[in-house]
């Protein structure tokens, strides 16, 4: 990956899918596929093979780029799911959406390596991995071995206490010194690209998430893309007394921030939506 200058919002970043380099210079939509009947906002309504289809076309076509995954709910209180369960509700998924969609990338929102491996199988193109490794002690060189992006998160070290808010210091000194950390992992392990994601909805007050979205420029100290996933997290709209498929408004005018800030990747629900936001960032 290259980078022109630090505070350029346009700046190159590239990453290499299977010899493809995806250029990041400019935003890219990830739409969310929950293969789940428990995800906070749209469980259930995904998760029969039809279904999941239609919904990942429908993204497509109104602007995403990445179909992010999801076997598996990661909100507050759900349900912990073995690696076993997570492949049976992946099924053919992924080499069904890159038949009818080839130019379509697919990432997997998983942080077990056995996921990984059969998901690389299918036809894989990013790893999502929430936990920065810290559930499965394989998965970094799992990654390594099948050469695959990944995209590393800023997570609490377990996932009983993945929620809790355990951050007392500045947030933005933790997040980068978690990810000095673990990029040393990564580079120990031969992981090459890396997208870097901070977390928003797991372990921060509401305070602290604002934080980030304001000083988001100063994350990763500008080396690596920024992905960044606020749709419809609970900061938004537990303060305003909204319900989360409410908050759209709001959302896209902290996506403009965020892209205003260096965001090179937004994971959202609500794609149609986020590609307006996108152009208007473009063409500003």
């Amino acid at each position: 990956m290259k980078l022109q200058t630090a505070s350029d919002q346009h700046a190159f970043f590239s990453i290499n899918c299977y010899g493809k380099l995806i250029d990041l210079s400019s935003p890219k939509i990830m739409g969310i596929l929950n293969l789940t009947p428990d995800s906070f906002s749209d469980g259930g309504k995904h998760n029969e093979e039809k279904k999941a289809l239609i919904h990942a076309e429908n993204m497509l076509r109104s602007g995403a780029e990445i179909i992010d995954i999801g076997p598996q709910s990661t909100r507050p209180n759900a349900e912990f799911l073995p690696a076993e369960e997570e492949i049976s509700r992946i099924g053919n998924m992924i080499s069904l959406i890159k038949k009818e969609f080839p130019e379509a990338l697919i990432s997997l929102d998983t942080f077990y390596s056995e996921v990984v491996r059969f998901g690389f199988n299918e036809g894989l193109d990013i790893v999502n991995d929430i936990s920065g490794g810290m559930f499965d002690d394989k998965m970094f060189e799992t990654v390594a071995e099948t050469g695959l992006p990944y995209i590393l998160m800023h997570v609490n070290p377990t996932y009983e206490s993945m929620h809790e808010k355990l951050i007392d210091d500045d947030i933005i000194l933790n997040i980068n010194r978690y990810f000095s950390e673990k990029m040393g992992e990564l580079k120990k392990a031969g992981v090459k690209d890396v997208i870097l994601d901070p977390g928003f909805g797991f372990g921060k007050t509401v305070e602290q998430q604002h934080q980030m979205i304001d000083e988001l420029d100063h994350i990763g100290f500008g080396k690596y893309p920024l992905l960044v996933g606020i749709s419809r997290k609970s900061f938004i709209y537990k303060p305003l007394g909204k319900q989360p498929s409410d908050i759209n408004p709001e959302t896209q005018r902290l996506h403009l921030r965020l892209l205003e800030k260096g965001a090179k990747i937004l994971r959202v629900h609500d794609v149609a939506e986020a590609k307006k936001t996108v152009d208007l960032f473009l063409n500003s």
